[in-house]
């Protein structure tokens, strides 16, 4: 890491001022943690709940008579100039405070997402973009709005697509080829030996009701480390035989989508492998056929649930990348000084076993506010759509709901412009209205819809598809 270098010779102010809309579990890290960093002040935290608000301030061990409210813009700007901290259910006047230079969105709603980042952009102020809901419809068109207007919108450090942009980047830096890269599901299968059980833990998060199954004696093979060329059928086995316990949700491939339109990577199929491996396992299957994995090409996103005992480390939710360097005194190196490569030696994983939420996310806020930079990719366009489908028959005028409504499963597929018979993105459709019958298993398209009306979420999708798509579809 040079951060410190760079903060310490490159800085253009001596503080970060910050403001965090949204105080929901990843906000609230944020403003805890800046009691613990010279460079950054959460001056004001906006939720519509304002206990959560107060409380976040309260959990930083901020002193109960240097917290106040306001919803004025002018008074804001005074009581954080005498060290006040402010919590607001007003975030619109956020914008119009002098002293903050990044606005963190973290409401984690679509629509409130693009219309507060698009407010701060055009009040020029840096955004940092914790709501991965809007990022992966219009993130693309406001990066391009912020760099027109002079300022940095960047995903974040913390959140899995921010970690897996900086790692994938760091490969490009020192010359790794990319065979696939990825997330784990925060949820994990834990194998129980003695009792030939596989479990997974609730969080209350991604995964809501505990789970196991039993498998049987002659099941366990496909449980043991995949031999050599197995990779396809031990896969498939452990799909079958775990079928019951949950799977990924709409959730993770939306941040897989953010990482393929930030990346480069591509998907190996639409509804994603998922594959159920041991950290050993990675560089085993999750490379190309002709390296005995599973993927026809290379450069591929997926994501994977981890499979372990409970005496064995986990991946916490994290990500990975396997690797390989094309020349083979490199490639030498990479396979035998540490990590963990395929049987033989032409592939190795590059794993990062945690996200810290916004425990750790001060450093894309510190970059965008002292130096002017993003801690995303170079280029990031919009090359593919997280879509749903119906799990069930749905009826005209029901409400969709977001990435927890189990009524509707995620693919990632090819982005497309708006037209009634291309599939809209998944998070155009939360709190939004079926406007015909759909049946199961159908991929729902901007006609099965009705268009709300006035939508900031919309009317910056149409102007993305504009500017990045509407001249691919000419060609």
């Amino acid at each position: 890491m040079i951060y410190h270098h760079l903060f310490d010779k490159m800085r253009k102010q001596e503080v970060v001022h910050a403001a965090i809309i949204g105080a929901g579990h990843f906000g609230t890290a944020v403003v805890t943690q800046q009691n613990y960093n010279q460079y950054l002040k959460v001056c004001i935290v906006a939720d519509t709940n304002l206990d959560a608000a107060k409380s976040s301030f309260i959990k930083a061990e901020i002193p109960d008579e240097l917290i106040v409210y306001t919803d004025n813009a002018a008074d804001a700007q005074k009581a954080i100039e005498a060290g006040k901290f402010i919590y607001t259910d007003k975030a619109e006047m956020i914008m119009d405070v002098q002293i903050i230079d990044i606005v963190g969105e973290g409401t984690g709603v679509p629509e409130a997402g693009a219309y507060f980042a698009k407010l701060a952009i055009e009040k020029g102020k840096h955004v940092a973009m914790i709501n991965k809901e809007a990022d992966s419809v219009i993130g693309p068109i406001l990066k391009k709005l912020a760099q027109e207007k002079g300022v940095v919108y960047t995903p974040v450090d913390g959140d899995q697509h921010g970690l897996l942009i900086s790692m994938v980047e760091w490969a490009k830096i020192v010359g790794l080829t990319v065979i696939s890269a990825g997330k784990a599901r925060d949820g994990e299968f834990v194998y129980d030996e003695k009792n030939r059980s596989i479990s997974i833990e609730a969080d209350g998060i991604t995964v809501h009701e505990a789970a196991s199954v039993k498998i049987s004696e002659e099941e366990t093979k496909y449980f043991e480390m995949i031999p050599e060329g197995k990779s396809e059928e031990y896969i498939q086995k452990r799909s079958e035989i775990l079928s019951t316990l949950p799977g990924a949700g709409a959730f993770d491939l939306c941040e897989l989508t953010i990482m393929a339109n930030s990346t480069g990577l591509t998907p190996d199929c639409a509804e994603m492998i998922e594959a159920t491996l041991r950290i050993t396992e990675l560089p085993v299957a999750y490379c190309s056929k002709k390296d005995g994995g599973i993927f026809k090409d290379e450069g591929i996103i997926d994501l994977i649930t981890c499979f372990r005992r409970s005496d064995e480390p986990g991946m916490g939710g994290g990500v990975y990348m396997v690797v390989r360097c094309d020349n083979a005194y490199s490639n030498y190196i990479l396979t035998t000084k540490g990590q963990i490569p395929n049987y033989d030696k032409s592939t190795a994983v590059i794993y990062r076993p945690y996200h810290l939420c916004g425990a750790e996310t001060s450093s894309s806020l510190l970059v965008a506010g002292l130096l002017g930079l993003d801690t995303g990719s170079l280029e990031y366009k919009p090359r593919f759509d997280l879509v749903k489908k119906a799990a069930r028959d749905i009826k005209a005028g029901e409400i969709f709901g977001n990435d927890h409504d189990y009524n509707i499963t995620a693919m990632i597929m090819p982005a497309s412009i708006q037209d009634d018979n291309n599939p809209i993105p998944g998070h155009m459709l939360d709190g939004n209205k079926a406007k015909v019958d759909i049946k199961k298993g159908t991929i729902i398209t901007y006609g099965m819809v009705e268009t709300p009306v006035d939508s900031t979420l919309w009317n910056l999708r149409q102007l993305q598809d504009e500017t990045f798509l509407k001249s691919t579809v000419a060609q």
